[in-house]
């Protein structure tokens, strides 16, 4: 700056908000000299933070932990493959719906590889995987899966965005999904099945799913994200309900189509949209150590709608899970998150 403007009275330099660029230069000369900047209005569609993110992403928990009991029933009366196919159908009709209400405008090209990956990771692979895998193993049995899966995505999410949890928070996520498998494994008498090859490769495919999500989650609206990953994989899911059903027997029962219904209007759509909108708030790590509570709500479900046993040490279990979550969350928000 010249020395001569050093002389400029500073109560008459008008001070605008960020984000309101249209308002400086001219329009900012009926400002009164010495008042308090006006701030910038928040956005309706703004992201939750802290607690409303934790508590969002802990509702995609819940939605999720019932994923498992939900495709047992459906394979009342679907074949896996068909199953997996009308799930994803119905899942992207609901979702298209509320982009047509919405008059959402299809997103930017640069973002359609990640939504392929969502698509690819959480719509298709995992359900596909799970599904397949729940054929010859038990649902106690199968959340070994999201046992591992916090852990995973975590370390992915670290990888592809950037974020840099504590070693206080890498120390309580191993100490997590180690009592989360050593529960899982000794709860199943610690025999592998011949599904534990799908769930290994759902396990992969999940976590790159989330963290992309939890990326795109960002830049738009969680359920958007979930939409238009939906509407990508319609063409296939139509197709591929066509030829499963002419393949696979149809046994209809109200578990059957309940489970149905749960998995891809519950799971896919409300719990993708309440879980990327929560992880966009509060990180892809801190979030996906929330699912550590998974495997162990995943058997109380099992237990009231399958009839599943469940065993006196699974109390035992979930204490030491909520003590790692509570870990991971405080040294999250001590990094700012």
């Amino acid at each position: 700056m010249r020395a001569e403007n050093s002389a400029i009275p500073s109560s008459s330099i008008a001070v605008t908000a960020p984000g309101a660029g249209a308002t400086a230069g001219p329009a900012a000369a009926g400002a009164i000299p010495g008042a308090a900047p006006v701030p910038a209005p928040v956005p309706a569609s703004a992201p939750p933070t802290g607690r409303g993110g934790t508590v969002l992403a802990a509702l995609g928990v819940v939605a999720f932990s019932l994923t498992f009991p939900g495709t047992a029933w459906g394979l009342e009366s679907f074949g896996p493959w068909s199953l997996v196919a009308l799930r994803s159908v119905l899942a992207a009709v609901i979702a298209g719906g509320f982009l047509l209400a919405g008059r959402v405008p299809p997103p930017e090209r640069r973002h359609w590889a990640g939504l392929a990956v969502v698509a690819g990771g959480v719509v298709v692979g995992f359900p596909l995987l799970t599904t397949l895998a729940l054929e010859t193993s038990t649902t106690s049995h199968a959340a070994v899966v999201v046992g591992l899966l916090p852990l995973t995505t975590a370390v992915l999410g670290s990888l592809r965005t950037g974020e840099r949890p504590s070693r206080t928070f890498w120390a309580a996520a191993l100490a997590g999904a180690a009592v989360v498998i050593g529960f899982t494994v000794w709860q199943s008498g610690g025999t592998l099945t011949t599904g534990d090859l799908y769930l290994f490769g759902a396990l992969l495919v999940c976590a790159a799913g989330y963290t992309e999500g939890g990326r795109l989650a960002r830049v738009m609206p969680g359920w958007q994200v979930v939409g238009w990953a939906l509407v990508l994989c319609l063409p296939l899911a139509v197709a591929g309900s066509a030829a499963a059903l002419s393949l696979e027997p149809v046994r209809p029962s109200a578990h059957g189509v309940l489970g149905l219904v749960w998995v891809a209007a519950g799971s896919t759509f409300l719990g993708l949209y309440v879980w990327y909108r929560g992880m966009a708030a509060i990180g892809v790590a801190r979030a996906s150590q929330l699912q550590l509570a998974q495997p162990l709500l995943t058997l109380v479900w099992s237990f009231f709608l399958l009839g599943e046993e469940v065993s006196a040490a699974a109390p035992v279990a979930a204490v030491a899970v909520l003590l790692c979550i509570a870990a991971t969350q405080r040294a999250g928000r001590g990094r700012g998150r």
